[in-house]
């Protein structure tokens, strides 16, 4: 399982933007009438369910940079399970700044454990094979970066993080480009020795195609049967890694690992997890 961090610096324009659109243009203006300035607190980030862990260090910045002045305990890290009634995090200091940073941290904290919370899931069904779960680029707009940390969180793997990172020609590319040996060739023709090439194949007469011209080191078998995935890794006899897409479910995981591919990769992930349940106490 992966506890990965980034720099407070990265993250902190997310943060900052979460905290402007919930503050508005006047801050919050039941905390500054009803709370004394003066008046301290204690407060404790709990889990309300079992889960993975992942947001905390969102939760973090997002009271730090309310008041600098809070003091912030972790005590449950990302990737870490938690059960109900686990206190994660611990909030001390003035109460209206606890109160202006509370519902941009659990935003922040619940969206991102229901991503690892379901990753863990998919990635328990599929011991006992070599698939690695990866997610893709089907995140919330602007919220890919914590996202795609919460798959980590949750022991998955990222794919692409934007269109920059990889070549990854899908079945619309083809199209436009003529066929799979044009595109393939044009891809080794002015692609960087740098560059990773994935190409995307509906069907086995494609991936045999692949395999004849080369220049691809990755193959996205796409919404094929668990049949077909266990021929095409028969045909594909180890020689470039092969990831399975489409309709990928926790329900249906276990059988895509159990063919043989190398990597499985679900949207579900970040388009379709639930938040999970988190409060904060005082």
């Amino acid at each position: 399982m992966s506890f990965a961090t980034l720099p407070d610096l990265i993250l902190e324009p997310l943060v900052k933007s979460a905290l402007m659109e919930d503050l508005g243009s006047y801050g919050d203006v039941t905390t500054r009438a009803v709370i004394p300035d003066d008046v301290t607190y204690s407060a404790r980030l709990r889990a309300r369910e079992e889960a993975v862990v992942s947001g905390m260090q969102v939760a973090a910045l997002a009271f730090r940079l309310v008041d600098a002045t809070l003091e912030v305990k972790t005590r449950v890290a990302d990737g870490a399970v938690c059960q109900p009634g686990d206190v994660l995090m611990e909030i001390e200091g003035k109460a209206a700044s606890i109160l202006m940073g509370e519902r941009v941290a659990l935003n922040f904290a619940g969206r991102l454990t229901g991503i690892a919370t379901l990753t863990a899931a998919m990635v328990s069904e599929t011991r006992g094979t070599q698939a690695r779960i990866t997610c893709t680029r089907k995140t919330t707009p602007g919220l890919r970066m914590v996202e795609k940390l919460a798959v980590l969180h949750g022991g998955g793997f990222n794919h692409r993080y934007s269109l920059s990172d990889a070549i990854l020609i899908k079945d619309n590319h083809i199209a436009a480009a003529g066929g799979i040996r044009a595109v393939l060739d044009a891809t080794k023709a002015h692609a960087s020795h740098m560059m990773a090439v994935e190409i995307e194949v509906d069907t086995l007469d494609q991936l045999r195609e692949v395999l004849e011209v080369g220049g691809a080191s990755v193959v996205l078998l796409d919404n094929m049967t668990p049949a077909e995935l266990r021929e095409a890794v028969e045909i594909n006899a180890g020689r470039l890694a092969l990831e399975a897409s489409g309709n990928v479910k926790r329900d249906t995981v276990a059988e895509i690992a159990a063919t043989g591919v190398d990597y499985i990769s679900s949207g579900a992930l970040t388009h379709s997890a639930r938040t999970v349940d988190l409060g904060l106490d005082f």
